[in-house]
């Protein structure tokens, strides 16, 4: 060990409470500065993949991130329904190549319910362009057969043991932390669990148009029909094909065509609707959430400036203390570069520890909250090695510690012998 570093590592060690808080200090700062930048990339690349290869999102006439939101994201609620008769006119359309209709209203145990066709399974892509797949299982059948069947999200089975031929009741409404009124006369029987993908499917339970018009058939206005019950049994004897949809995601033969379509459906004459493009919406949504990302990401980076303003007290504050020492080691032939050097690199020893265990901090909170966060609010955290955006600011913070440790190395570079030899009353 050369004596420049021997002697660095016998100054903190003598001080080592102090030592030790200051890291502390730096190790917290860089934690939250750092995991901000992560949950930040994280959750716009998790928002990102939650949908692919799905041209246009149709709804009622509505703010087009509202509608992004409650449709992909099943974030909040529709304002109103559209008609079957619209979606199926937008499905004749000679440039549509397929359209995937979406209800939305219900819920079981927290969890979102999402009535749909079957040909949600085979056009819905996240991702690279991946489909879904069965973890066990199937996809619910067409009615009347599979009137009572559903697929449930990973996340859904995981959270309560759910397994193929269990059997769940949906409660009308959606949201968690609230009661609602369940519908418990009209079992459904998990027929499926899909494979984990990252997405709010995860947390849904999929169950067929006709399914939801078969729970409703005997309520009106969200609530039974006092002295109406219609059983399992007798609904497969009424007409319920459905009448409306929450939403549609519509896939184009050619993309070329996307505006035409775009632009037919939002002058649409028979009902106000909205179709918007997942992808520009998505960034619209991010542009009006930039500024709020800015605000944290500035916080942040203020909290790690007060961490090196501590960094710096401290080293200036233990130089009153170390004037003997300092001038001991001048008297041994030690020039004011040599002192210089030596308090500098006390504080950046400082510093890289401080980095160092706040990059420990927050990739040991990541993996303890990863589970939390991906089944509460769908957000996958990436732990690992960090991205190069954590690394300059990393090298941000590196940096901004070596001009911090500059203002205690220049104070001891003026000090001579005689200033601590002198015995100050």
């Amino acid at each position: 060990m050369s004596p420049i570093w021997h002697l660095t590592w016998r100054s903190v060690a003598n001080r080592r409470l102090s030592v030790l808080l200051t890291v502390i200090a730096v190790a917290l700062s860089v934690a939250m500065l750092i995991g901000v930048e992560r949950l930040r990339n994280d959750a716009r690349e998790g928002f990102a993949r939650t949908i692919a290869g799905t041209d246009l999102v149709v709804g009622a006439r509505g703010g087009a991130v509202q509608l992004l939101l409650y449709s992909v994201f099943h974030m909040g609620n529709a304002t109103n329904n559209m008609s079957w008769e619209s979606l199926q006119k937008i499905a004749a359309l000679p440039q549509v190549d397929w359209v995937v209709p979406l209800s939305l209203g219900d819920s079981h145990r927290g969890f979102r319910v999402v009535g749909t066709s079957s040909g949600f399974f085979e056009h819905y892509r996240f991702g690279e362009d991946e489909s879904l797949r069965f973890a066990a299982g199937r996809a619910f059948a067409p009615a009347p057969e599979g009137i009572f069947d559903t697929v449930i999200g990973a996340e859904v089975a995981a959270r309560f043991g759910y397994r193929e031929g269990d059997h769940i009741v949906l409660s009308h409404g959606s949201g968690a932390g609230v009661s609602f009124a369940d519908h418990a006369d009209k079992p459904f029987t998990v027929v499926g669990v899909l494979a984990r993908s990252g997405t709010p499917v995860d947390r849904s339970v999929l169950v067929s148009l006709e399914g939801i018009e078969a729970i409703h058939i005997d309520w009106q206005g969200g609530a039974q029909i006092p002295g109406l019950h219609i059983s399992p049994e007798q609904v497969r004897k009424f007409d319920i094909r459905p009448r409306t949809a929450t939403a549609a995601l519509v896939g184009l033969k050619n993309r070329v065509t996307v505006f035409r379509v775009q632009r037919w459906v939002n002058t649409f004459a028979d009902e106000p609707l909205t179709a918007i493009l997942p992808g520009a919406t998505l960034q619209e949504l991010w542009n009006l959430l930039g500024v709020a990302e800015q605000a944290l990401l500035a916080v942040s980076a203020l909290v790690v400036v007060v961490g090196l303003a501590g960094l710096m007290a401290v080293m200036v504050a233990s130089l009153g203390e170390r004037r003997r020492e300092l001038a001991i080691l001048r008297a041994l032939g030690a020039g004011p570069r040599q002192i210089l050097a030596l308090l500098m690199l006390e504080s950046m020893t400082l510093a890289l520890t401080g980095i160092c265990a706040g990059l420990v901090l927050v990739t040991a909170a990541s993996a303890a909250l990863a589970p939390w966060l991906a089944s509460t609010y769908g957000l996958r955290l990436g732990i690992g090695w960090p991205s190069m955006s954590e690394w300059v600011l990393l090298g941000a913070v590196f940096a901004a510690s070596v001009l911090a440790s500059l203002v205690p190395g220049v104070r001891a570079y003026r000090y001579s012998v005689a200033d601590g030899m002198t015995i100050r009353m």
